[in-house]
């Protein structure tokens, strides 16, 4: 049941702005959009994707010589396929990072833009049933931020709520009238909530877009977890005024607010390794950037005449909303003649992880759901090469998954010489062909190129340290850093396998047309019992179990032990990833980052915030009182 619209009193009065329909079947070119020229990125572009390409050659060329002794089968040739396809990310994941870590090297420091014309900006905060103090205390910090920043530029703030929770959507608005209290009237801040939640967060913000996005040239475009310092927001805002061809500037979001096992080991990875990679990325996809849908800038005219998106055909012939929208936006604005980059040197930028390994899998079977739709939008007329590559990229990443639990079978039963009985049956081998043996020297190789590779990022992402601007007392010292370096490897090594099979059963699943209901995300971490996870975990347990009973037999390779034991422990590790390391002093800084050990001031004043509005809250009748 809905409450009536109550909060339509509480927005400014409206400033329409025209949002046509893009067809995807059409080219199209905004005539406001100033032009980009020529770009600057083709080196960048040949000294990532070259070496991946060369590499990935060099293997398939290996494996290639490895498996003709005897002739070269159709089951052969389709493995060293699967083997290209699967190691070409890897590579590309390799270069990525080597281009940034070079990029990092040759221009420290961030440059600072000219300063551009005023700006009027709105921060649009969508929120879908989420914890009320949590959406308006992060709301309110950053509103205080702005507030206490010198600036030319005009900031206004929007809730915008699709709260179908009566309880919340009550607490949302007591929440709201607390900060119209409690801050300066120089602050401005808004609230609306739509009777009906129509086509979700793309018609959240459409709404915005079409009813008050003509009084404002620029929009901040965050998430009910995303957070930024007034610095970061100021310094997105000059970017866009001093660029007047880019359409949308995407910030590199820190993970923050981490207490559980589970999330320390994202938030750990994403402060060591995560900024080499997005600098990589940054360069080499230069103004033909993404969008991830939240902690970005976007100019609000650019974006209301180039991506309003249309519904995908389908067999019922009622059209399906393009669920993971963000990708899409960019391509479309790209396509119209806006440049879209990436910013990833802009500090203060924050976003929120899953507590465990259960609420990750959940929102990334989400993700996949939408992922995977792109494959239907890669023919759109117009689109940029890159942002083609963007959409595909999305997709691959969790068709990889599958593809490496296929290649995980094979070489589990190739490894032990069980190729003899099982694969020659499947794969109609002749009898009299020599499968290339698998010796312990083969699968030594194999184990520490392969693990090489994917560790490779990780090493060049710690080894850049100083060009990220962390210094090893803010990670705890030499000795807590190399603790926490080796924690996060073990536990990701562990937790991957998990993971791959997680994906590979989403993926199964889209294919089949099994939808997944977009639920808000569980951000605190949800309580779940042995029976959940046993129910959530049986496919990796039993797959686990049957690795360890097919060594035993000496069908499957001893090599593949490690991932053995990952799945035929799922569940342990699943109760594991949710251990509150918080709750005990010997563990509260464990994968201890910058945020943990000296908390920066907006996620201190965000906090506080926070608890004040969950404690004032709390205390109020509700209306039904």
């Amino acid at each position: 049941m809905t409450t009536p619209l109550r909060a339509e009193p509480y927005m400014p009065p409206d400033a329409p702005l025209s949002r046509p329909i893009q067809d995807l079947g059409s080219r199209y070119h905004d005539t406001s959009a100033p032009g980009l020229g020529r770009g600057q990125a083709r080196l960048w572009r040949l000294a990532t994707f070259l070496p991946a390409f060369a590499t990935t050659f060099a293997l398939v060329a290996a494996f290639t010589n490895w498996f003709a002794m005897g002739g070269l089968t159709g089951f052969e040739a389709a493995l060293i396929t699967l083997i290209a396809i699967t190691f070409f990310w890897i590579s590309l994941s390799v270069s990525t990072v080597t281009v940034g870590l070079l990029r990092l090297c040759l221009t420290r420091k961030r440059a600072t833009p000219a300063l551009g014309p005023a700006m009027d900006v709105a921060l649009l905060v969508p929120c879908y049933n989420e914890v009320p103090w949590d959406v308006f205390g992060n709301a309110c910090a950053m509103l205080e931020a702005l507030d206490a920043h010198p600036t030319d530029h005009r900031y206004t703030l929007f809730i915008l709520s699709d709260t179908r929770d009566t309880t919340t959507a009550e607490q949302e608005l007591r929440a709201f009238a607390t900060l119209r209290a409690r801050l300066p009237e120089s602050i401005r801040i808004h609230y609306r909530r739509r009777a009906e939640n129509t086509d979700r967060k793309v018609g959240n913000l459409a709404d915005w877009v079409e009813r008050w996005g003509g009084g404002y040239g620029a929009m901040v475009v965050l998430d009910a977890d995303s957070l930024m310092s007034g610095e970061a927001i100021v310094a997105l805002t000059d970017e866009l005024a001093t660029d007047p061809t880019a359409g949308l500037i995407q910030s590199f979001p820190k993970l923050y607010g981490a207490e559980t096992v589970f999330a320390r080991v994202q938030q750990f990875a994403s402060t060591i390794y995560g900024p080499v990679l997005a600098e990589g990325l940054a360069t080499w996809s230069d103004r033909e950037g993404n969008y991830w849908g939240h902690n970005a800038i976007i100019r609000t005219a650019a974006f209301a005449s180039c991506a309003g998106l249309p519904k995908i055909k389908t067999l019922s012939g009622k059209g399906a909303l393009i669920l993971s929208h963000d990708f899409v936006e960019a391509g479309l604005l790209r396509r119209a003649g806006w440049g879209v980059r990436f910013s990833p040197r802009i500090q203060g930028s924050y976003e929120e992880v899953p507590a465990t390994l259960i609420d990750y899998v959940i929102r990334d079977h989400r993700w996949c759901q939408g992922n995977l739709q792109h494959l239907k939008l890669l023919a759109t007329k117009g689109f940029h090469g890159i942002s083609r590559f963007h959409l595909f990229h999305g997709a691959i990443s969790y068709l990889l998954s599958p593809a490496w639990f296929a290649l995980l079978m094979v070489w589990a039963l190739i490894g032990a010489g069980a190729e003899q009985n099982v694969i020659r049956y499947f794969s109609g081998v002749n009898p009299q062909v020599q499968w290339p043996e698998m010796t312990a020297i083969h699968a030594t190789a194999l184990l520490v190129f392969m693990y090489g590779m994917l560790l490779a990022p990780k090493a060049l992402g710690a080894a850049a340290l100083g060009g990220i601007g962390l210094r090893l007392s803010e990670l705890g010292g030499v000795t807590g850093f190399v603790t926490s370096f080796v924690t996060e490897l073990t536990l990701s090594i562990l937790y991957a396998p998990i993971l791959m099979v997680q994906q590979t059963v989403a993926v199964l699943k889209t294919m089949a047309g099994v939808k997944v209901d977009w639920r808000p995300q569980t951000r605190a971490g949800g309580q779940y019992s042995i029976r959940a996870m046993l129910k959530f975990h049986w496919l990796e347990t039993l797959s686990g179990a049957a690795m360890l009973a097919g060594m035993f037999a000496g069908i499957v390779s001893l090599w593949l032990l490690p991932i053995a034991i990952s799945l035929a422990f799922a569940v342990p590790l699943s109760a594991f990833s949710g251990l509150r390391l918080t709750r005990f002093r010997a563990t509260a800084r464990a994968l201890g980052t910058p945020e943990v050990y000296a908390a920066p001031a907006i996620i201190r004043a965000a906090k506080a915030h926070r608890a004040e509005l969950r404690e004032s809250l709390s205390k109020l009748p509700s209306a039904a009182e």
